[in-house]
Formats: structure tokens, C-alpha cells, sequence
């Protein structure tokens, strides 16, 4: 099996638009100049449709919350916890994962992926708590996903250069695909079947449907490193990045990422248990689920389209404000009506923001580094999502109502918004766009 990159000498760089485009960095596969192809959006379209199907394994906790708290007789911040090691290990195993698509492919890591993930659902089938945690944090995110999410994006990015953002938000769309077509399926399925064999039913659909694509599709990029000598690569490392040092700005970029992923999760994780509390049955609730990813899904193509225009950070922050309020809008309505018009304003706002982050690394820092760079910030993002989910858990534990959970996203909101501002404050001063990624190309 080849390996997804290999040797060739550097081109021109990347000549899409705005502010983004001239930290870019690739190597032209066609004589235009470009990387884009049409094999470049069917590596994309087959991208979509593994990750709609992968985002679904998490999602059985979701919306089994409650039917699986009274099944295992447990705190409800317990079960909360199993989704948050999906995060966790999503995060943590794509650092490796990155490394190993590098070395043998996105072929093979993607069916381990799906193998891993198979196989911890049907741990987490038998129902004890430990095997939760196991089937959950350690077979689907580290082993699973973790070899399925990170690599692929990072996969993808090498395939485009003009319009790379948009690349990236379409196929991060796969969660609000799986987002809209799961949750109701599910709750259908936990209702007749219960939620062990719903399970390991969607575990025959995991390998049912990702081996076959990444087998078929997950061709090797055009997009190629050139080698770097040693010397190269450090001065690349130690050259300023917006006017300080580069590893000053990717620790801000990933307390960033932290910070907004906390209250991006509170909706995502107990909204379906949030609609129980307050009498709104389960069925409207995974319907109201569906309701926000789908207006994630559709939103993200505009939030990818603003990226290439305007930048990876700036599409940062301008989600991450739409979110803030979104969230804080929980606070204030308990009708069903109005569930259903915050839940979509939410979806429309927090929706860029991930693929916004790997925009900025891309625009910021040398494509060597992207294997790497780009999973550290999936991470730390991932790692907010995890302690958002189980922190919304624990307060709920406490206080009985979701209410301190919500007020509690809101401050991590201000957080997040506070280091991007500053970073896209100094990326608007002249002199300060200085990118590492222009010194290891030359």
C-alpha cells in the first residue's frame, strides 16, 4: 500500500482569496497550478459519508440517556462520562493516528478505525460500567475514531488548496449528518429493541459501510511534503507566528479550542435529557437534536465558504459570538417552541467553528507540521467536549436542573472569545502575519 505522502519537489504556493491564502503552502498536481481535481471531491464526498456514519456511535448514549439510567440503575453523570471518553480518545488517538495514516496510509488506518469502533460497541453492549468507559473511550475515540476524524481531516486538507476551507467544513458536515439521520433512528430502535442490541446493530453498520468506502476511495493525496533538512524544520518551528513564538500561539489556539468546545457540548450531550426534565417527550427531543445538527450541517457550507474569504481565525470568532448567544438563549425559554428555535440558532452558529480551527493552522503554520498540529488542536477541542459533556452531568447531579450547566457555557463562551480576539487582533496589524509555513517552504 503506498503512503499517503511521499518525496516531490515544492510548488508555487496556494492563490486562493483573502487573508488566508498566502500562509498556504502545497504542491500543484496539474499544470494550473492547482491540487483540485474531481478526484479531489470524491476523496471529499467519501470523507462525508464514513464520518456521518462513525459520528453515530456516540450518539447511542445520547439518546439512550435516560432508558440506559434506569437500565444500570446509575447517576446520570456517570453515562455522560462514557460519551466524554469518546472525545477524549477521539483526541488523544489522533495524534497517534495521524502519524500512522502518514506512514501506512488512509486506507488501513481508516479500516482499523472501523474495526476498533465495532468492536467497542459491542463491549459497551454488555451493559457494565467498566466496559462503558473501555468500549467507549478506548475502542471507539482512541482506537475508533481517533482513526477516522483527525487523519481524515488532515487527509482532506491535502487534497485542496484554493478552496480548502470549504473542503474542510463539507466534510466535517458528517456529524450533523449523523446528527439528523441517527438520533431518530435510534430512539425507534432503543424503544422496540432496546439500547444493548441497537448497539450492536449499528456496530454491522459501522463495518458495513466504512470498510467499503475507505477501501475504495482514500486514494493517496496529490498534496506532498517536500523533505526538510533538520535545520529547516527548526527554524520553521522557531519563526514567529502573528509576532510571537509559534509554539506561544498554537497552546492559544488550543485553550481556544478548549474553551468554546465546553458549552458546544451542554446541547449536543443532555438536550434529548434536557426535554425529559421539562416534560417534552424523548421523541421530540431526539427530533429536536436532529433539528440543530441539521441546521449545523447546513450552515457549515457558508462558514466554509467564509473561511476561504476571510481566514480561519476570524470564522473562529465569528461563530464562536453566534454561540455565546445561543447558549445563553437557553437560559431563557422552557417552551417547546422556543427549544426549537434556540436548538436551530445554536446549530447555525457553533457549526464552523472546528473547521475553522484547522483552517488557521493550515494558514498559520509549515503543511510539514500538519499531522501533528492539526490532531494536538482536535484534542484539546475534543477534550473541552469531553469535559463540557460530563461537566453538564455533574452539575445536574448536584443541582437537579440544567440551568447552572448552561450559565456555566456561557463563561467558557467569554473565555474562548477573549484568546481569539486577541490572536485576530494581532493578525490585522501589519508586519504581524509573518507564517512559519513561508520559511520551510523556501
Amino acid at each position: 500500500m503506498p503512503n499517503d505522502v511521499a518525496a516531490r519537489q515544492p510548488g508555487p504556493p496556494d492563490r486562493g482569496r483573502g487573508p488566508a491564502a498566502a500562509a498556504r503552502s502545497a504542491v500543484p498536481a496539474t499544470a494550473a497550478g492547482s491540487l483540485e481535481t474531481p478526484a479531489s471531491w470524491r476523496a471529499a464526498g467519501a470523507t462525508l459519508a464514513i464520518l456521518s456514519v462513525s459520528y453515530g456511535a456516540p450518539l447511542i448514549v445520547v439518546v439512550g440517556l435516560a432508558t440506559m439510567q434506569a437500565d444500570l440503575h446509575t447517576d446520570r453523570s456517570v453515562l455522560a462520562l462514557a460519551g466524554a471518553l469518546v472525545w477524549i480518545g477521539t483526541g488523544m488517538g489522533g495524534v497517534v493516528m495521524g502519524r500512522a495514516a502518514e506512514r501506512f496510509g488512509m486506507r488501513r488506518t481508516a479500516c482499523f478505525g472501523a474495526v476498533m469502533m465495532a468492536a467497542g460497541l459491542a463491549l459497551s453492549a454488555t451493559g457494565r460500567i467498566w466496559a462503558l468507559y473501555v468500549g467507549h473511550g478506548v475502542l471507539i475515540g482512541l482506537l475508533g475514531n481517533g482513526a477516522i476524524y483527525p487523519p481524515l481531516v488532515t487527509y482532506v486538507s491535502r487534497w485542496f488548496d484554493r478552496r480548502r476551507g470549504t473542503a474542510i467544513a463539507f466534510i466535517s458536515s458528517g456529524q450533523y449528518v449523523a446528527g439528523v439521520v441517527w438520533p431518530w433512528l435510534f430512539e425507534h430502535a432503543i424503544a422496540r429493541f432496546g439500547w444493548r442490541a441497537t448497539m450492536l446493530g449499528f456496530g454491522a453498520i459501522v463495518l458495513g459501510a466504512i470498510l467499503p468506502l475507505a477501501l475504495w476511495f482514500l486514494a493517496p493525496p496529490p498534496e506532498v511534503v517536500a523533505p526538510v533538512r533538520r535545520a529547516g524544520r527548526v527554524a520553521a518551528r522557531r519563526a514567529p507566528v502573528l509576532g510571537l513564538r509559534s509554539g506561544t500561539v498554537q497552546t492559544l489556539i488550543c485553550l481556544a479550542g478548549f474553551c468554546c468546545c465546553v458549552p458546544m457540548a451542554i446541547p449536543s450531550a443532555h438536550l434529548v435529557a434536557y426535554c425529559g426534565d421539562l416534560g417534552i417527550g424523548a421523541g421530540q427531543g431526539a427530533l429536536m437534536l436532529s433539528v440543530l445538527l441539521g441546521c449545523a450541517f447546513l450552515s457549515r457550507q457558508f462558514w466554509g465558504l467564509f473561511a476561504d474569504r476571510y481566514g480561519g481565525l476570524r470564522t473562529v470568532m465569528a461563530g464562536s459570538a453566534l454561540q455565546a448567544a445561543a447558549i445563553g438563549a437557553f437560559l431563557l425559554t422552557r417552551s417547546e417552541a422556543g427549544l426549537f428555535a434556540v436548538a436551530a440558532a445554536f446549530g447555525l452558529g457553533f457549526s464552523g467553528i472546528i473547521p475553522a480551527y484547522v483552517l488557521a493552522i493550515r494558514d498559520l503554520f509549515p503543511p510539514a507540521e500538519a499531522a501533528w498540529r492539526v490532531p494536538l488542536v482536535l484534542l484539546t477541542s475534543m477534550g473541552g467536549m469531553a469535559f463540557g459533556s460530563w461537566f453538564a452531568g455533574a452539575l445536574y447531579d448536584h443541582f437537579g436542573y440544567y440551568a447552572p450547566a448552561f450559565g456555566a457555557g456561557v463563561l467558557f463562551n467569554l473565555a474562548n472569545l477573549s484568546v481569539v480576539g486577541f490572536l485576530v487582533a494581532r493578525q490585522g496589524r501589519p508586519g504581524r502575519r509573518q507564517d512559519a509555513a513561508a520559511l520551510a517552504a523556501g
